[in-house]
């Protein structure tokens, strides 16, 4: 519920506060006194676009404050909560605009930019503009109020969701499908290629050690031949051999250790140094032993390190990539495979979710249905009393089977109208006057509106073309509707502002150099006043007077 309302140097509103009651508040004033400046600002803390335009002249910033009570609102405090902007049961939202056009949006002191603010907006209240009666002209408002008004929101979710999961498997498969040549050049290219080095069949690392045998066998002579001359030379030599120069060092070193111990440590390299020597010559015993040449086994090594580099220049990759280029081709050639059975699979898959689609389409489609009927027969009940006895009402659903998939079901939705005896019923643009449809306009509106889970509802002069016992009807529509929540109506029929619980009028004041735009709230005796100069015009007379106050005493008998 919307509680107080701050405005400073909006438009021509230099200071404006305004407390609001639960009930129904009627704003009347003279025309251009700017009446609808209030539901303009409201516009602005729900999200709207604003304008340097917007800014009093003089002023470097204009400022709009709305305070709610979100208590028995469970949709906005739930938001409140889950954006971390609740603080407790009230909600104080705020627009700046600058001179230059830019603006700024807080909720409970938190900026928040303006995408945030429409979301929330939509919980708080909804504006219901004068020109809202021709947006039910339009098929999809039409549908929007019918789905309003049947509260079937589970079934409107299991449509859009069976919508959008056909599409997305559609699109899978219609970017599969285009690709289905493309990927079977593919897989004949990587069939042969696999196939290929399937046969070769190199093992993680099997190049590492190919190039190191090869290297080895490849010099095997003169292994051979060089650890043969070295163990000879450390070992076996007669004359002369590494091993035994270091034995004769140790056994003349050792003869004069007892002269000078210094020598010990020189001594202990020594005897070191003939350890390694001797247990190097036995490895390159063993060495020499073991390596043999082989020129059979030279020829395989040859053949398979060569097939390797041969490969791997084919498929321009190094020789040591060869294996884990195998094993992507390999998995490539594999996803190949699995996307063109995915594509048989998915028709399956697509039938089975069209199924879906179109079973929740017939359930949202029957639950339309009943719905039409008992809007139509409300509505036509309500602009019955609105001197349009004769008038029929229907909406139609009917299913579209042959029409394209939409998220918003297949039915096509016509609101259909017949206003005279014997006329047929046709669409209510081709039927109706502007009057007739003011009249089936707010009727909808005021019907919707008990449906809905917001708590305060601004009606901006929608009673246009509207007059006499019909306003009065229109009044009492408000007013019963006020008494379930909070509606602000903006109007010029004193019918309808007679029927409100409270009145506020607005009035406009020029010093021919600057115009302010005031709004108070009126008392009884000063309701009669307002409501008699709606009757007769700027001049009171007795007689208006005393028909201001019949009207008042019998609206609010």
């Amino acid at each position: 519920m919307l509680l107080h309302l701050s405005i400073r140097n909006f438009a021509v509103v230099k200071s404006l506060d305004i407390d609001l009651a639960q009930g129904m508040t009627a704003v009347t004033g003279e025309t251009g006194a700017g009446k609808s400046i209030s539901v303009d600002a409201l516009g602005l803390c729900l999200g709207d676009r604003a304008e340097a335009g917007f800014v009093r002249s003089g002023a470097d910033k204009a400022e709009i404050c709305a305070s709610f009570d979100v208590s028995k609102l469970s949709l906005a405090a739930k938001w409140l909560k889950e954006h971390e902007l609740d603080d407790g049961d009230d909600c104080l939202i705020r627009r700046v605009i600058s001179s230059e056009g830019r603006s700024k949006a807080f909720v409970n002191g938190t900026p928040v930019p303006l995408g945030q603010l429409k979301c929330l907006g939509q919980y708080l209240l909804s504006i219901h503009g004068q020109h809202a009666h021709q947006q039910i002209l339009k098929a999809d408002t039409q549908r929007e109020l019918l789905d309003n008004f049947a509260e079937h929101p589970g079934l409107l979710n299991n449509v859009a969701q069976h919508y959008h999961s056909l599409q997305q498997k559609q699109k899978i498969y219609r970017e599969l499908l285009a690709g289905q040549q493309q990927r079977a050049d593919r897989f004949q290219l990587l069939s042969y290629q696999v196939s290929e080095l399937d046969e070769f069949s190199i093992c993680d690392g099997e190049f590492s050690e190919l190039e190191s045998e090869h290297k080895r066998l490849s010099n095997s002579q003169a292994l051979l031949e060089q650890t043969q001359l070295s163990f000879y030379q450390l070992y076996e030599a007669d004359d002369f051999n590494a091993l035994s120069a270091v034995q004769n060092s140790i056994d003349r070193l050792t003869e004069l250790q007892d002269h000078d111990p210094t020598l010990s440590p020189i001594l202990a390299l020594l005897n070191e140094a003939s350890i390694q020597i001797d247990e190097a010559a036995q490895e390159l015993r063993d060495y020499t032993d073991q390596l043999e040449i082989d020129p059979m086994k030279m020829q395989q090594v040859e053949a398979r390190y060569s097939q390797a580099l041969d490969l791997a220049r084919k498929h321009q990759v190094k020789a040591e990539e060869l294996y884990a280029y195998h094993q992507t081709l390999t998995q490539e050639l594999s996803q190949l495979s699995e996307d063109d059975q995915m594509l048989d699979n998915m028709q399956d898959e697509i039938s089975a979710l069209e199924k879906l689609y179109f079973k929740s389409c017939e359930q949202l489609s029957l639950s339309r249905t009943k719905a039409a009927s008992k809007l139509a027969k409300q509505v036509e009940s309500q602009i019955h009393k609105m001197n349009m006895g004769d008038a029929i009402f229907k909406i139609e659903v009917e299913p579209q089977v042959s029409a394209s998939h939409s998220k918003h079901g297949l039915d096509s939705i016509q609101f259909k109208v017949s206003t005279n005896k014997g006329q047929a019923l046709d669409k209510i643009e081709k039927v109706v006057s502007g009057g007739e449809l003011s009249r089936i306009g707010l009727a909808i509106q005021v019907i919707s509106s008990h449906n809905s889970q917001v708590a305060t509802m601004i009606f901006d002069e929608v009673d246009t073309g509207i007059s006499g016992s019909t306003a009065s009807v229109v009044g009492h529509l408000l007013r019963k509707l006020g008494e379930t929540c909070q509606v602000i109506c903006v109007t010029h029929l004193p019918q309808v502002a007679a029927r409100a619980h409270n009145q506020m009028f607005v009035t406009k004041f020029s010093d021919k150099k600057t115009t302010e735009t005031h709004m108070i709230s009126l008392q009884e005796n000063e309701r009669i006043e307002e409501l008699a100069r709606l009757l007769a015009g700027d001049k009171l007379t007795d007689s208006a007077l005393a028909n201001a106050k019949e009207l008042l005493q019998i609206s609010n008998s």
